[in-house]
């Protein structure tokens, strides 16, 4: 099976400083592929090239066998979702409008929408009296469903997430990463996510892609990254993160 997305010697930089180094990566259809590694290592750089918040310096990325330009963003905009920390939710927008916004700038009819709200609500857990609130009247694991909710609408086949559950507190963290696991393989949905926690990377990761000053320093299974470190910075960052068992 061919890889849904396709970077090929992708760099970036912002002024003096190298934010992400010639770099090759693929993401696997069907799978959660994660980026991890201390902050400021290149990996929401990754993602900002994927979606085109940001225009690399050299290379090429692919979506579906398709180069990601300029040009074509608009339309494959609508096949990703994407999902920051704290939803980065409209403050000025209901739970409902801010879910629905992609939906109805593109003309989706009224009763598609609303069917397909529903159907969110209960695959996040997401209580639809909740709906006519504000993102200041949620707490942050709900800011955060909505925010989930937002990217799923029109159905992606690639969901990128940037450290989504970093800013919770750990019981409700807990919470929501069983939620996620439990949607990305009912949707079999193509993830990638990043996050500097490695206890999280083990959890949800099919491949786990491990970063360090804008380069990739390692790539495989948590296993993997413990028994056959690639460099002294893999056992380093492992050991770094006392109190995390990999299996």
């Amino acid at each position: 099976m061919s890889a849904l997305v396709k970077l090929v010697d992708v760099s970036k930089r912002y002024a003096d400083a190298t934010a992400l180094h010639s770099t090759n990566l693929s993401v696997e259809r069907g799978e959660t592929t994660i980026l991890i590694g201390p902050s400021g290592c290149g990996k929401s750089t990754l993602l900002r090239l994927i979606i085109r918040l940001i225009e690399p310096d050299s290379g090429s990325i692919e979506f579906d066998g398709e180069p990601i330009t300029s040009d074509t963003i608009g339309e494959l905009r609508r096949r990703i979702g994407y999902v920051i920390q704290e939803g980065g939710l409209f403050p000025h927008l209901t739970a409902r409008a801010n879910v629905l916004l992609m939906a109805r700038h593109i003309g989706k009819s009224e009763d598609e929408t609303q069917n397909r709200l529903v159907e969110l609500c209960e695959l996040t857990r997401f209580s639809v009296n909740l709906l006519s609130r504000y993102p200041v009247e949620l707490s942050g694991g709900q800011r955060q469903r909505v925010g989930l909710m937002r990217a799923l609408m029109l159905s992606p086949e690639l969901l990128l997430l940037d450290e989504p559950l970093g800013a919770l507190d750990p019981l409700v963290r807990a919470s929501l990463q069983k939620d996620l696991k439990e949607i990305f393989a009912r949707l079999q949905q193509t993830v990638l996510f990043v996050t500097h926690d490695l206890a999280e990377a083990t959890y949800f990761g099919d491949d786990i892609v491990l970063m360090k000053e804008g380069r990739i320093i390692q790539r495989g299974s948590a296993t993997v990254l413990r028994e056959r470190p690639a460099d002294p910075f893999v056992l380093e960052f492992i050991n770094a993160q006392r109190g995390v068992t990999l299996t």
